[in-house]
C-alpha cells in the first residue's frame, strides 16, 4: 500500500514529474483547491478528473492564502494534502504557496484543468482569477474542462456542522441571509466604486518592536525583555486611506507631517495608487511614532510616544485652510479620521461642518488625549462611529443604555446613523431617520490583533452610507471588515474587495 505522503511534493517537482510523463505520452490532468472539508462531491469531481487522462496531480491552497472565512480552513495544509493523497484516483499533490494557481499552472502546464461546475461562468468569479487560470493554462498548451457531478458547499457544511460561530451569530447570520444574498451585497459595494472620497486626519507611524519577555530584573519590579526583531506600519488616516482605496476610485489624502523625523518618503511608498495625497507641516515636531512592545503573542507590553502635544503649523494652518474651502464641496464623502493629535484645528472643523457633502467622522480615545477629545468637538455629521468608551465619555453617560447614549448623541449633532462598535460584543447602529437599531455580533472566531479593525470598520461602514445602502448593509461589510482586520497584525494589509466579497460569501452560505 502506498503511503499517503509519498504522493505529496513541492510544486518544482510536480512540474518536473508533469514535463518528464509528457514525454512518456501521458495526459496530465491537474484539480486546484481549497479541499478543506472532503465531501462525496470532492470525490466524484477527483474520480471524474482522473477518467480524463492518466495522471492526477492536485494542488491545494497553502492555510495563509485560503481566507475564506471565520474558522478556515478548519484543517491545515498538511492535513489538507494528506487526506487527498490517501485518495486512489489521485496520483500526486502539492500545496501551493502563491495567493492565486496561475504560477502553479504556468510550471506544471496540464492537458487538462478541471474545475467544477460552479466555475462555468468566470465572469461571475468575485476573484477575477479564473478567467487568469483558464488563460494560463491555454498559454500552457492545455484546455479547461467542467465537471457535472453533483455539488455541495463546503462553507455551508463547516457553517452548519462546525462550532465556527456562537449562537448568537448563527441566528443573525440566519435571519440576515433571509434578507440580503451575498451576490445583492456584493454588487452594492461594487455600485461604490465612483464615488469621490477626502481622507482626513493624523498620520501615524505604528512601530512593533517584537521582545521574548525574560523576567523580572534582578534588582528591581522592572520586566526585562529580550529584543527579536521590529516591523513599521503605515497608520491612523493613511491605514484609512488604504482601505477606502481598495473600494472607490479616487480618493484624496489631506493630512500633515512633522517637520522632522517625517518619514515622508516611508509614508508616501505605502500609499495605494490611487490616492492623491496633499501634506503640510507640523514646525518643531516629527510625524507622530508609536512604538509598542509586543510579545511572541502580540501581547502589548509598553508603548512610547514620538510627538509633539500641541504641534503648531509652520504656516498657521493657511494651506490647509484655503485648501478646505476651495475642495470640500467635491467629495461625495468626507472621511474624518481624527485621532487627536493636534492636525485638525477648530477652524478646520468648522470648514469641514459647514461645507461637506456627506461627512462620516470617528474621534479616537487614545493616551496622548484621554478625556478632552470628543464628538462633541463637532457642531454636526451625517454618520459618526465611535466605541462605546469614546460615545460614553462625550455624552457624560456611564450607566445608561448604549441605545439611549445613541440616540442623545444624534440629536445632538443631526446624525443620520451612529455606529457604537463593542469589541468582542460586536457594533450596533441607530439609524435615527428609521427609529431603528441594527445590531451585528463579532463575525470572527480568530483574533490576532485588535489594533486597526475600528479604522476598517468606519472606511467600509462610511462608503456604504454615503453611497446609499441601507444601514444594515453598511452595519454588516463594516463588522465583515473589521472581522478580517482582527486576524492582521496591526496594519500589515489593508482589506481588499476580492477578500471581502469571499469573506461576505463565506459567511451568508
Amino acid at each position: 500500500m502506498i503511503d499517503p505522503k509519498n504522493k505529496i511534493f513541492s510544486i518544482e517537482a510536480l512540474a518536473s514529474k508533469a514535463t518528464e510523463s509528457k514525454k512518456n505520452k501521458q495526459k496530465i490532468i491537474l484539480c486546484h483547491g481549497t479541499f478543506d472539508l472532503m465531501h462525496g462531491g470532492h470525490i466524484k469531481y477527483l474520480q471524474k478528473a482522473k477518467s480524463k487522462g492518466d495522471l492526477l496531480f492536485v494542488t491545494v491552497t497553502a492555510d495563509e492564502y485560503v481566507n475564506k472565512g471565520p474558522g478556515r480552513p478548519v484543517f491545515n495544509d498538511s492535513l489538507r494534502a494528506e487526506n487527498l493523497a490517501a485518495l486512489a484516483c489521485v496520483d500526486f499533490v502539492g500545496i501551493n504557496y502563491e495567493l492565486t494557481a496561475v504560477g502553479m499552472l504556468k510550471k506544471i502546464c496540464p492537458d487538462l484543468y478541471v474545475k467544477g461546475s460552479e466555475y462555468q461562468k468566470p465572469e461571475e468569479d468575485v476573484t477575477g482569477n479564473i478567467q487568469k487560470e483558464i488563460d494560463a493554462v491555454r498559454e500552457g498548451g492545455g484546455d479547461i474542462f467542467y465537471t457535472n457531478e453533483i455539488t455541495f458547499s463546503s462553507s455551508s457544511l463547516i457553517n452548519d456542522h462546525f462550532d465556527v460561530f456562537a449562537p448568537e451569530t448563527k441566528a443573525f447570520l440566519l435571519e440576515f441571509k433571509q434578507k440580503y444574498s451575498d451576490k445583492e451585497i456584493q454588487d452594492q459595494i461594487g455600485s461604490l466604486s465612483d464615488l469621490n472620497v477626502l481622507v482626513i486626519g493624523d498620520i501615524i507611524i505604528d512601530q512593533y518592536h517584537y521582545v521574548s519577555p525574560l523576567g523580572q530584573t534582578g534588582k528591581g519590579n522592572v520586566l526585562a525583555v529580550q529584543y527579536e526583531s521590529e516591523e513599521q506600519f503605515a497608520g491612523g488616516s493613511i491605514a484609512v486611506a488604504n482601505h477606502t482605496a481598495q473600494f472607490v476610485n479616487n480618493v484624496t489624502l489631506l493630512s500633515a507631517l512633522g517637520d522632522r523625523d517625517s518619514h515622508e518618503d516611508y509614508i508616501r511608498s505605502k500609499l495605494e495608487k490611487n490616492i492623491t495625497p496633499f501634506f503640510t507641516y507640523f514646525k518643531d515636531a516629527p510625524t507622530l511614532t508609536k512604538r509598542r512592545f509586543v510579545d511572541s503573542d502580540l501581547t502589548k507590553l509598553f508603548e512610547v510616544y514620538f510627538y509633539q502635544d500641541e504641534p503648531t503649523f509652520k504656516d498657521d494652518g493657511k494651506f490647509v485652510e484655503k485648501w478646505l474651502h476651495d475642495h470640500l464641496t467635491e467629495f461625495d464623502l468626507v472621511l474624518v479620521a481624527d485621532f487627536g493629535n493636534g492636525f485638525i484645528s477648530p477652524n478646520m472643523r468648522e470648514i469641514i461642518c459647514s461645507k461637506a457633502k456627506f461627512l462620516a467622522i470617528n474621534t479616537q480615545i487614545n493616551s496622548g488625549n484621554r478625556g478632552y477629545h470628543v464628538i462633541t468637538n463637532y457642531k454636526k455629521a451625517n454618520y459618526i462611529s465611535l466605541n462605546e468608551p469614546e460615545i460614553r465619555l462625550a455624552t457624560h453617560n456611564r450607566h445608561d443604555s448604549l441605545e439611549h447614549v445613541a440616540a442623545e448623541i444624534t440629536k445632538k449633532l443631526g446624525v443620520k446613523q451612529c455606529a457604537v462598535t463593542r469589541g468582542t460584543k460586536g457594533v450596533v447602529m441607530l439609524d435615527s431617520d428609521k427609529k431603528s437599531f441594527y445590531r451585528v455580533p463579532a463575525l470572527s472566531s480568530r483574533v490576532v490583533d485588535r489594533i486597526g479593525a475600528g479604522d476598517a470598520f468606519l472606511s467600509l461602514s462610511s462608503i456604504c452610507l454615503a453611497g446609499g445602502l441601507d444601514s444594515q448593509i453598511a452595519n454588516f461589510v463594516g463588522s465583515v471588515a473589521a472581522a478580517m482586520d482582527v486576524q492582521i497584525v496591526c496594519n500589515r494589509e489593508s482589506i481588499n474587495s476580492v477578500s471581502l466579497k469571499k469573506y461576505i460569501s463565506t459567511l451568508l452560505k
